[in-house]
This record gives C-alpha cells, sequence and structure tokens, in this order.
C-alpha cells in the first residue's frame, strides 16, 4: 500500500502531520472503494459541497449553553458532517491521481468547495449568535433588548463578511498557491498544479456559446482566482519572469529547464514556510471553529481569523516575498 498510496499524493513536504498519518491514508482506502465503483473525482467534490453545506443547519441551532446536552450533539453532528466534508475534498485529489482522470473543471471545483462550505456555515454562525448572545453581553454589560441583538448580530454578520471574503477566501487561495508553487520547483509541471492567468484567460477567450454556461462561468471565476494569486506575490511573478527570460522563451519555462542547484536553494528556502502555511489549510483553522462553537462564542472565531489568521498570513506572504527577492537577484 505504501507505495501505491504515496502515488496519490502531491508530496509529503507539503502535508502537515495529521494530513500525512491520519487523513491522507483513509482518503486513500476511500479513492480505492470509489475507483471501484468508477466514481468520477468531480462527483466526490461536489458531494463534499453539499454535506459541508449541510454542516451549517446543525452549526446554527448546536448551543450547549442554551440547550443542553441536545445542543452539544448538534454541534458534534456539525463537526463530523464538516470533517466529512474535507475527508471527501481530500479523496477527490488522491482518486483524481490513481484513476488519472484530472480536469480542469476537477481544479476549478475542489478551490471552490472551501467557498461552499464555509458561507452558509458563516451565515448559521451568524444567526446563532443572534438566537443566542447572553454570556456576550453580559460580559460587555449590554441589555439584552431586540434593538441590540438585531445591532449586535449586523456587527457579527460585519465580521463575517470580513472573516470570509477577506480572511479565509485569501488565506486559502495563498496557501494552496503557495503549496503548488513549491511542487513546481520539486517536481516540475507534472508534480504541481502552479497555475498562471494569462493562460486561464487564454483558454476562457477559447471557449464558444456552445460551452455549457456553468463551465464559462467557473472558468472565469479561476481566471480571478489566479489573478488574485499573482496580486498577492509580486516578488515571486519577478522571479518567475527572470525565470522564463533566462531558462525559457520568455512567456513560459520547464521546471526541468531551471538548473538543478536553483531548484534545491528555492526548496530549502520554501520549506520553513510551508510549516507555517499548512496552518492556514483546513485542519488548524477548523480546530478552532469547532472549539469557538462548543464553549459557545462562535462570533470569536470571527475575531480569531480576522486577527490571529490574518497576521499568519502576512508572516507566510513576507517570508515567502522575501527569498523570492533574494533569488530574483541572483539571476
Amino acid at each position: 500500500m505504501d507505495e501505491k498510496y504515496k502515488a496519490t499524493l502531491k508530496s509529503a513536504e507539503t502535508e502537515d502531520w495529521l494530513d500525512l498519518h491520519v487523513i491522507r491514508p483513509l482518503c486513500y482506502y476511500l479513492a480505492v472503494i470509489f475507483a471501484k465503483f468508477d466514481i468520477h473525482p468531480n462527483t466526490v467534490t461536489i458531494a463534499s459541497m453539499f454535506i459541508g453545506a449541510g454542516s451549517a443547519i446543525f452549526f446554527g441551532c448546536a448551543s450547549y449553553h442554551y440547550c443542553g446536552w441536545n445542543g452539544l450533539m448538534l454541534n458534534l453532528v456539525a463537526i463530523v458532517l464538516l470533517m466529512i466534508a474535507d475527508i471527501f475534498d481530500c479523496t477527490d485529489g488522491q482518486l483524481a491521481r490513481m484513476t488519472g482522470k484530472k480536469s480542469p473543471l476537477g481544479r476549478i471545483l475542489d478551490g471552490a468547495a472551501g467557498f461552499t462550505w464555509f458561507v452558509p456555515i458563516y451565515l448559521a454562525m451568524t444567526w446563532r449568535f443572534y438566537q443566542h448572545h447572553d454570556l456576550e453581553f453580559s460580559w460587555l454589560g449590554i441589555a439584552d433588548t431586540q434593538q441590540n441583538a438585531i445591532i449586535a448580530a449586523v456587527v457579527c454578520f460585519g465580521f463575517a463578511l470580513w472573516s470570509g471574503f477577506a480572511g479565509i477566501s485569501g488565506q486559502q487561495r495563498l496557501a494552496d498557491y503557495y503549496i503548488n508553487v513549491h511542487l513546481f520547483f520539486l517536481k516540475g509541471e507534472k508534480g504541481s498544479e502552479l497555475d498562471n492567468s494569462r493562460r486561464q484567460q487564454q483558454i476562457y477567450d477559447q471557449m464558444t456559446p456552445a460551452t455549457p454556461w456553468i463551465e464559462r462561468w467557473f472558468q472565469k471565476s479561476y481566471v480571478g482566482y489566479t489573478q488574485s494569486q499573482e496580486e498577492s506575490t509580486p516578488m515571486f511573478q519577478l522571479l518567475m519572469d527572470r525565470l522564463r527570460k533566462r531558462y525559457g522563451d520568455g512567456t513560459t519555462v520547464s521546471a526541468h529547464d531551471i538548473p538543478e542547484e536553483f531548484r534545491e536553494d528555492f526548496r530549502q528556502k520554501s520549506l520553513p514556510v510551508i510549516f507555517w502555511n499548512g496552518l492556514l489549510t483546513f485542519n488548524f483553522r477548523s480546530f478552532w471553529l469547532f472549539l469557538f462553537c462548543l464553549i459557545d462564542l462562535p462570533a470569536l472565531y470571527f475575531l480569531f481569523e480576522i486577527f490571529v489568521m490574518g497576521l499568519l498570513t502576512w508572516y507566510v506572504n513576507h517570508r515567502h516575498e522575501a527569498f523570492c527577492h533574494i533569488l530574483a537577484n541572483k539571476i
């Protein structure tokens, strides 16, 4: 199983301990089962979207402090459903690598899965805060009136929007990018899903009115997704531009045309960043989400994501850009 299992991973270097030793092996066995029934990876991704979004129903109703053991059980159901959604989201990639059923749509769907989960979950958590806020109001000395509850819920909704769109969306977009950048220098094009907005725009421009609208919509969204990644990483874009001019044709460059010594230098500088980058992905983030929901303070999770995860994102981005600037100056 070891070699077959490893063949379904992007790289052990980009997986955290929990994923590598617990989540990924479980996903491998699920992928084997799905492959036997000829289930397409995109089907697994879509299933993860529905399961993750469905957990919002339970996150919105769960509260031990206000509803007793029934509330605790709803919390646990929500947590289990979101964990299953994440397992399915991990399984789709391993299934695609196992069966060779990779597709641009699959890549786009995989990137959209987490966003599909967290939009309804954050809305549900805001509703939950509106319904149950005695703890927060008592600490802040706020009278529990209908007017104050509405005002507080609106503020909470603002934090949820900030947390979701400027927080988790941007943070996971950057984390995904850095993983694929690392894999590009480690394994080359075949081992990485590193994209650029220019190529994705060309794919979109080649689509015709006969192309299904949903595919065109996903592709257009993916163009914006890659553009945002590039805008957040100017020093890495400078590095790649110089590599294309020095070792490629000016517009593209193969990882295997870049000197091995340079690729290894990049890998060694990238590895410490990849460790911190791993904290921006699902496992670390979801631990705090589960904790704040279990202690009946869901609104505090939004503040944690905005400030703590925001600071971590800045640190990862700063370190990566700093060593890319150093390497770009060597070319």
